[in-house]
């Protein structure tokens, strides 16, 4: 049975790239390295990353950081998992300022999590990025974006593309000089060329995008 590691050589990872792709290359030696490897290193809980996740949905990094502390303080504890997450009614949760969907995604993560449902670290080592995505996207709440995010931040998974995301999307754009954002489908398409690295070579269209954009104070996101 195959395993996988956290992380991957960065640097074997852009020279693959700067072979594959000469556009991509330039911006790659223009932006220089890309250092997430610090990410990889740190102990994480999925089900602890999954509850955040959920609560950062659809609010901006400030709002749902103030909704995350207020859940901590009043679970009494730092660790979003099932037994803490019991600790609390829905209208505990409902004070805290959580919704009445995310409640219930909440829920519904909890009662996943003890039954066992929702994977741990060492059994994600053992599992495919699409075998990892099947199963927590069953989760109420969780899409395919949230795992993308898990896989390249925190398992440092090598080959993610989050085709659906604007950035990465714009980035590709400005990369290849289009009028407009490519599909998803065409993106896809276009990354192939980029494997097995894809989730460098996402990496390096998020800054492209962002090179284009008004410089803007760092968020804090449900992922740091």
């Amino acid at each position: 049975m195959a395993r996988y590691v956290r992380g991957f050589d960065l640097g074997l990872a852009a020279d693959h790239l700067r072979r594959r792709d000469r556009k991509l290359g330039r911006w790659i030696d223009r932006i220089g390295p890309i250092e997430v490897g610090e990410r990889w290193r740190k102990r994480f809980d999925p089900t602890d990353a999954l509850a955040r996740a959920i609560l950062y949905q659809q609010l901006s990094g400030k709002a749902a950081a103030t909704i995350v502390r207020r859940v901590e303080e009043a679970i009494g504890a730092t660790k979003l998992h099932a037994d803490t997450l019991a600790r609390i009614d829905d209208a505990g949760l409902r004070a805290c300022g959580v919704s009445g969907n995310k409640t219930l995604a909440l829920r519904d993560l909890a009662a996943r999590a003890a039954a066992g449902e929702v994977p741990s670290t060492a059994e994600m080592a053992r599992l495919h990025d699409h075998e990892i995505i099947e199963r927590l996207t069953a989760v109420r709440g969780i899409g395919r974006w949230t795992v993308e995010m898990m896989l390249m931040f925190q398992l440092g998974r090598p080959d993610v593309l989050p085709v659906d995301d604007l950035g990465v999307r714009k980035g590709a754009q400005l990369l290849d000089k289009l009028e407009e954002m490519p599909k998803p489908r065409a993106l896809a398409e276009r990354g192939e060329a980029w494997g097995p690295y894809r989730t460098l070579a996402g990496l390096y269209l998020w800054r492209i995008a962002d090179s284009a954009a008004p410089a803007k104070p760092p968020v804090k996101r449900s992922q740091d």
